[in-house]
């Protein structure tokens, strides 16, 4: 089970103990803020930036970072200001967590526009900070590994939109690991049997 405790321990790895304090306060901060709020899955909803955390500390990313993954919500979600993370925290976190909230807000009119090369460079030109794209990634990434609570209709728009958004993002930043397995989940949640007959053909050849 992931707790901020279990992640800690993995960030004293590679982070000082000030760094890996920063972090936990921003969970706590996250906790209370999404106190109430709970997951499709039944969980509380903080487990979800916590999960977040847990991909970009998988990737050795810094504190602050790991600070905006956990907070990636609190402005969309929550009513707590932009402002107010900047007091709490800093001014570099409050720009990451506003940034990815500018990215989960944008929509897609049209199938030819979401598959758009433009689109993704505007994507990745809004972001003045590289790891706001990173952020929104592993958002991503966990939400595509808990698609099985949703609706099917909703897993095949939130598939589709991995495939013809984020993987190509992934693979521009040569994150070839995020990228694979956004394709394999994606796969997955547009074709289910093909993609159980094909676990099972790979299983039986090895």
């Amino acid at each position: 089970m992931q707790t901020i405790d279990s992640l800690a321990d993995n960030l004293h790895g590679y982070l000082n103990q000030e760094q890996v304090n920063q972090v936990c306060r921003a969970y706590y901060y996250a906790e209370q803020a999404h106190d109430g709020q709970i997951r499709r899955s039944g969980e509380p909803y903080v487990t979800h930036p916590l999960a977040v955390a847990f991909v970009l500390a998988e990737m050795q990313m810094d504190h602050q970072s790991l600070v905006a993954a956990l907070l990636h919500d609190v402005i969309e979600d929550t009513g707590i200001e932009k402002h107010a993370i900047e007091q709490q925290f800093s001014s570099v976190v409050a720009e990451l967590v506003d940034g990815v909230s500018k990215l989960t807000q944008i929509s897609f009119s049209s199938k030819a526009e979401a598959q758009a090369e433009n689109f993704q460079k505007m994507t990745l030109a809004m972001a003045r900070d590289i790891r706001v794209i990173i952020v929104k990634l592993a958002d991503r990434l966990h939400n595509m590994r808990t698609l099985g609570v949703l609706r099917p209709d909703k897993r095949r728009r939130i598939a589709h939109e991995t495939l013809e958004i984020y993987a190509p993002i992934a693979q521009r930043l040569g994150m070839n690991t995020i990228r694979v397995e956004f394709e394999e989940l994606g796969f997955a949640a547009l074709h289910p049997m093909r993609s159980r007959r094909i676990q099972s053909a790979v299983k039986a050849a090895r």
